[in-house]
């Protein structure tokens, strides 16, 4: 155990004394607490950990290395605070008093005096975390030449699929470049067959079920297969998007 350790639980024990001339409830609201070396060498949970006790009459044992313990420090749970190189996550587990500890270090007071602890003039951890935002490109693996003659086939009936049929389709229906000026154009084009009108004259083999006998297909009926469906993606994202202006955010189905 390092000397940290020793000194930090005398501190712990002079906070005891104090917690146990509060009354006799006062003395429920305890957990144990583990953390790697490396945090409590910081004199970080020496500066945070009492004013967190203080506060709401909680008494937080340090748990020695390798024994179970209530809550932890380390890579798992909440999002606590960045120091020493690395994100720290604080893991409440089930216990409620170590849950009102996790509240407190999100809370404005826990944050602030996360920032407000320094070392020599400087302030070695931050409550600020940056979240790195991954964006992540969905690529098709159909055969989009097969897509194209799929998309011309079927959907050409209406819309604008391509140069190929600009001259053909109803004018109110939107064309397939600004279909993909929408953010969700994905979810609409995988699911355009439940989305009206579509529902009434299309049938995906193994998806949907057999139009009703008493109501049937008004046109036409359009049927394909899953493999279409991909074959259509694959096509589609090569579109470039129309230019409309600005973006559209939505579109009514």
């Amino acid at each position: 155990m390092t000397a940290t350790r020793h000194l930090w639980r005398f501190s712990l024990g002079a906070l005891a004394a104090v917690l146990l001339t509060q009354p006799v409830l006062a003395q429920d609201k305890t957990f144990t607490l583990e953390a790697p070396d490396a945090l409590v060498d910081s004199g970080l949970l020496k500066f945070l950990l009492p004013r967190f006790s203080l506060k709401t009459q909680t008494r937080i044992t340090l748990a020695e290395p390798g024994t179970p313990a209530d809550a932890r420090f380390g890579d798992s749970g909440i999002v606590a605070f960045a120091g020493l190189d690395t994100v720290w996550k604080f893991d409440a587990g089930d216990d409620p008093d170590a849950q009102r500890f996790a509240d407190w270090l999100r809370s404005d007071v826990g944050r602030n005096t996360v920032d407000s602890y320094q070392v020599d003039g400087v302030a070695p951890f931050t409550s600020e975390i940056k979240v790195e935002k991954v964006v992540v490109q969905i690529t098709y693996d159909g055969d989009a030449l097969r897509g194209e003659e799929v998309s011309l086939s079927h959907c050409g009936r209406c819309h604008v699929v391509s140069d190929k049929n600009r001259m053909n389709s109803i004018g109110s229906t939107p064309s397939f470049a600004v279909l993909r000026t929408l953010r969700d154009w994905e979810d609409r084009f995988q699911a355009f067959y439940v989305l009206k009108p579509h529902p009434a004259f299309t049938q995906i083999e193994n998806v949907t079920e057999p139009f009703d006998p008493t109501r049937p297909s008004p046109i036409a009926a359009v049927e394909m297969t899953l493999d279409d469906l991909e074959n259509i993606m694959a096509f589609v994202q090569g579109i470039a998007p129309a230019d409309l202006g600005r973006p559209v955010q939505s579109m009514q189905d």
